[in-house]
């Protein structure tokens, strides 16, 4: 696990930019998984310029999404559906065949889960996986307990992620109880992880993360075992981690 520290959030979503678009030269069709959420939404904007400007051809990856609410229809304004089409996918001009994500409205969740999972494996794997942090250090929607769950499920939110969340509905009690979630074997096959961290309040969560045990209590401690995890932290993000390093020294 690789740590590079920013000065901003801009400098860190520019960083992930970079890396994206190195990604896409390598493999024009390269496969991503993206995570919604307000921490990448800076890095989609820059995603979708590039993309106007001809910076980069976008028009051939796929993109496999880490999760949904259960019940949360593709329009409703506050599903992931919704959320990636306006903050990323119109403006990469991206064909629907090309950008998976997993269906909350479907009637039978345990075979959309399956599904979803099987799409993952017959499109090779994902190439590179960029991913935000909870405060509680859950990894999409893979929560903190007593195992690590490695299919595409279904997961009972906690009341830190509802309570986190709720700034997008018009309250706590209006957040979706259910989510299907990526589960962490396929985190974990992706060839290439992007964690980005941004904020105070991820600060100890990303310590966790990074250099604490290795437990499903911190669901992304698991990082510390994959082959090529890249976190990109602003400073306020990484305060604690340069804490360490600087009494260490």
């Amino acid at each position: 696990m690789k740590v590079r520290v920013t000065e901003t959030y801009e400098d860190m979503s520019d960083a992930a930019l970079a890396l994206i678009m190195d990604q896409i030269r390598i493999k024009p069709d390269a496969v991503l998984g993206l995570a919604a959420g307000s921490t990448p939404l800076l890095l989609y904007k820059k995603m979708g310029e590039a993309a106007r400007d001809k910076t980069i051809d976008f028009s051939r990856i796929r993109t496999f999404n880490l999760d949904e609410y259960i019940g949360l229809a593709p329009d409703n304004p506050q599903s992931y559906h919704y959320f990636m089409k306006k903050q990323l996918f119109d403006a990469l001009g991206l064909p629907p065949e090309h950008t998976m994500m997993p269906d909350g409205m479907a009637d039978d969740i345990a075979a959309e889960c399956a599904r979803y999972g099987a799409m993952i494996e017959a499109a090779g794997g994902i190439d590179l996986l960029v991913l935000g942090i909870g405060s509680n250090t859950h990894i999409g929607f893979n929560e903190p307990g007593p195992a690590f769950v490695p299919e595409t499920h279904v997961v009972e939110l906690s009341d830190a992620t509802r309570q986190a969340n709720s700034r997008f509905f018009k309250s706590v009690d209006d957040t979706p109880r259910w989510a299907v979630s990526m589960g962490i074997r396929d985190i974990m096959f992706a060839k290439n992880i992007l964690l980005l961290a941004s904020g105070a309040g991820k600060t100890e969560a990303l310590w966790k993360a990074v250099c604490g045990d290795i437990t499903p209590m911190a669901p992304a401690s698991i990082l510390q075992l994959h082959r090529n995890v890249l976190v990109l932290a602003d400073k306020a993000a990484a305060a604690r981690l340069q804490r360490n390093e600087s009494e260490a020294d």
